[in-house]
């Protein structure tokens, strides 16, 4: 009889049976077939009074698959279980353990990448599964269900907020705080002063040995006025410095570099790692091209390591070999994991070029080349600092040369690294200046999160997991907590609102030091250091009387009345919420389901003019305009779209045009 390998995903299962031959029957279970019921007290599909014990149903459309893997399981000897090599994955693997009635005569495998001598190889290290990460997942799912589920509860009977949870919310208030900080910001004017010369320009640095600042216009002049044209080389100052590769990805990185380098969404990004990590058709073979993507540990295999000194050696020369990089952070790095890499250095990215798409091959040669250069050399560069005096006022001028490329030599298509230059000139010597000239300055509010800056916010601050960060930014999209305009997060009334109540009734929880200490404390149940009943007992004891006061006091959000009546039962039209926007239905919902056409009206926001709402409009030839439901009461009108939002220069409404934000009345521009 044959052996029978359970794994995740379809595409994964044909690939891993190629490689073990006839004896073994690979099937796919396509990642969870049980989770949490909805029954029981306030359908957590856990008993509270029973020690949190979780009741699991088979998910809704998968019972004919799990009929047919317990056929499969029957007609087997031995089953390996072979699901991702993460607390998911074992997760997963329980249930299956459980559901199939399995007994001894089960292993559970993990691999790292899915080439033929690394699954051929996991089967020499099968073992049990480990109960303490299956605990760790479990006790997760439960924080999260009874969270989200009072939370969001909560939520859309007080506010109209969609949802709310452990770590979405967090990650919607850093969003929010960040707003808060930039309509709080008061700009400032300053006033810098450059020198341009024949071949470099200096910028004015210091009076005598203190800073300098300039605050005004008058200032400046005054500064300009006690200028010379003639400046004195007062010192010329060159170190060389060794300028160091990153380390090789994890989850978090990938997704950064994917949305900076390559304009990839979190989401768009992991979809494609998967099937890179999954195996790919090439002309000889069908492989995975890259290691496991959801990790956060940056080690390398020995044996890659090895491989890719004697890559850069016959390719580069050995004055290119660089070092093993080693990694200071330890904290919740999961299991041992490696970093994201390719599963061989000798398939270059042109090599596999033809079997991609586009898209797979841009990420597939930023992940090849991100770990081929994480083992090269430095590159070195010669950094130059001239000083330049002009009546005690002090002019510095900066620049630099590579002098040797070392990993810049493969990764300089993803690094900005530009030599700028500088003259020979002597010290003590005098130069001539062509202009001096000042120029006005504002400062700016800290910018808005953008997907990159989000993630690398919350790794930073070790909030959720590599697997939840693409998840927990749809979320906040799809719930119309957030707009995504220029690529930048701005969160909506209703985010603003949610947040703020959660805030008022839950700071202790839905804040970052406590979705921290939680993740801390879920790594201790993966190490058997905590015990699951435990956390789960002292964080429901807190949790629930704040849920139980916040029903009970806090303010139901009173719909806005658009002034109109229902057509089908005679209620009152309010304004409603959803990802896409505002819309007016009827207050009567659910007994009437009445919407208004959208192409009657789409409420944009409140008029700036009057008690209004500005809404999308079309004229005879249906080109789109945004005015007033008020008109002819109220004139307002604007071809661009416009935004709840104020000009901080002249207070005027901002739109949306060209895909930038401008101001309607001045040239600000964001």
């Amino acid at each position: 009889m044959k052996k029978l390998v359970i794994v995740e995903s379809p595409s994964k299962s044909k690939t891993i049976e190629k490689y073990l031959g006839k004896e073994y029957k690979v099937v796919s279970s396509l990642g969870h077939i049980r989770d949490l019921s909805t029954s029981g007290k306030y359908g957590f599909g856990v008993d509270i009074d029973n020690k949190f014990k979780p009741d699991y149903k088979i998910i809704r459309g998968k019972s004919k698959l799990v009929k047919q893997l317990k056929k499969d399981v029957k007609d087997a000897d031995f089953v390996y279980l072979a699901t991702d090599p993460d607390r998911e994955g074992e997760a997963i693997s329980w249930h299956l353990y459980d559901t199939l009635g399995l007994k001894e005569n089960y292993k559970r495998i993990v691999f790292n990448e899915i080439t033929k001598n690394v699954i051929l190889n996991s089967f020499k290290h099968a073992r049990d599964i480990d109960m303490n990460l299956v605990k760790s997942q479990e006790t997760r799912r439960i924080l999260d269900r009874i969270i989200g589920f009072r939370l969001s509860k909560l939520m859309q009977s007080k506010t109209g907020g969609k949802s709310a949870g452990r770590v979405q919310s967090v990650a919607l208030k850093l969003i929010v705080d960040r707003e808060r900080e930039i309509n709080a910001f008061n700009p400032e004017d300053y006033y810098e002063i450059d020198a341009y010369f024949d071949s470099f320009s200096a910028k004015l640095d210091k009076y005598k040995d203190k800073d300098i600042e300039i605050k005004d216009e008058n200032s400046a002049k005054d500064i300009l006025a006690k200028l010379d044209k003639e400046f004195i080389v007062e010192s010329i100052e060159k170190k060389e410095k060794n300028k160091k590769s990153k380390f090789p990805f994890i989850t978090s990185t990938l997704q950064q570099e994917a949305s900076t380098k390559l304009g990839f969404t979190s989401k768009k990004t992991m979809m494609i790692a998967q099937k890179l990590y999954e195996g790919v058709t090439l002309e000889d073979e069908t492989v995975g091209l890259i290691t496991y993507m959801r990790t956060d540990s940056t080690r390398l295999s020995d044996e890659f390591i090895s491989s890719v000194y004697d890559y850069i050696t016959k390719n580069y020369s050995k004055e290119y070999v660089g070092n093993v990089k080693v990694s200071k952070k330890v904290d919740n790095v999961q299991d041992a994991h490696e970093a994201i890499r390719p599963t061989s250095i000798n398939r270059d990215p042109s090599s596999v070029k033809p079997y991609l798409s586009l898209d797979e091959y841009k990420l597939y040669h930023l992940i090849y080349t991100r770990a081929l250069a994480s083992l090269m050399k430095d590159a070195k560069v010669e950094a130059t600092t001239i000083i330049l005096d002009n009546n005690d006022y002090k002019f510095r001028a900066t620049g630099q040369i590579l002098l040797f490329d070392g990993y810049l030599k493969v990764y300089i298509d993803y690094e900005d690294s530009e030599d700028k230059i500088l003259p020979k000139i002597d010290e003590k010597s005098k130069i001539i200046s062509n202009n001096i000239e000042y120029t006005k300055h504002t400062t700016k509010p800290p910018s808005r999160y953008t997907e990159s800056k989000l993630i690398q916010k919350m790794e930073e601050l070790g909030i959720g997991r590599p697997s939840t960060y693409a998840k927990t930014i749809d979320t906040l999209i799809e719930r119309a907590y957030v707009n995504v305009i220029d690529k930048k997060f701005h969160p909506t009334e209703i985010g603003i609102e949610t947040t703020d109540k959660l805030q008022e009734y839950f700071k202790d929880i839905i804040n970052v030091k406590y979705t921290k200490e939680m993740e801390d404390d879920l790594d201790k149940i993966a190490e058997g250091d905590e015990s699951s009943y435990n956390l789960l007992n002292k964080f429901y004891n807190e949790f629930e009387p704040k849920v139980e006061s916040a029903f009970d006091k806090m303010e139901k959000k009173t719909p806005v009345e658009t002034g109109e009546k229902c057509p089908k039962c005679g209620s009152a039209l309010i304004v409603k919420q959803s990802r896409y926007g505002k819309f007016v239905a009827c207050s009567n919902y659910p007994e009437c389901k009445y919407i208004k056409n959208n192409n009657e009206q789409v409420i944009i926001m409140d008029c700036p003019n009057c008690d209004g709402k500005i809404v999308e409009k079309r004229t005879k030839k249906g080109k789109i305009f945004y005015g007033c439901n008020n008109y002819p009461k109220c004139n307002f009108a604007s071809w661009d779209k416009p935004i709840e939002e104020k000009c901080p220069k002249c207070n005027s409404y901002l739109v949306i045009k060209n895909n930038k934000i401008k101001c309607s009345s001045c040239d600000f521009e964001k």
